[in-house]
């Protein structure tokens, strides 16, 4: 399985950007969920969103409700992350990752998810 993050970039304080996942290659497993994780430098990284293959299933990190939602693209087998009224705390390394055999989604933990995404730098800067 391969994963590949895009859509980052710079934006101003209150804007938005829309990261991809792109994935491919085969899942064992009939089920599996898709997480996206960040990394602010000196930070450690941190799950913030989740939805399972069927789309039955999301998780968006409480501190995040509101401005951040996720979705997917079965036909293209790529997830989204929408990300709107961006702040300055939003920047970081985002990362998406592959957790197989997930059923229904919640906080997502970087030792379940077996394969991952090069990352995408998001900087919110004015």
């Amino acid at each position: 399985v391969q994963l590949q993050a895009s859509g980052g970039g710079l934006v101003q304080p209150g804007g938005s950007l829309r990261l991809s996942c792109a994935f491919s290659g085969g899942f064992t497993k009939n089920y599996y969920a898709i997480g996206w994780f960040r990394q602010a430098p000196g930070e450690e990284r941190e799950g913030i969103a989740c939805i399972t293959n069927n789309g039955g299933s999301t998780y968006i990190a409480g501190s995040l409700k509101g401005r951040f939602t996720i979705s997917k693209d079965s036909a293209r087998n790529t997830v989204y992350l929408q990300m709107n009224n961006l702040k300055p705390e939003d920047a970081a390394v985002y990362y998406c990752a592959a957790d197989p055999g997930r059923l229904w989604c919640q906080r997502p933990e970087a030792y379940e998810h077996d394969y991952w995404g090069q990352g995408t730098q998001v900087t919110v800067s004015s």
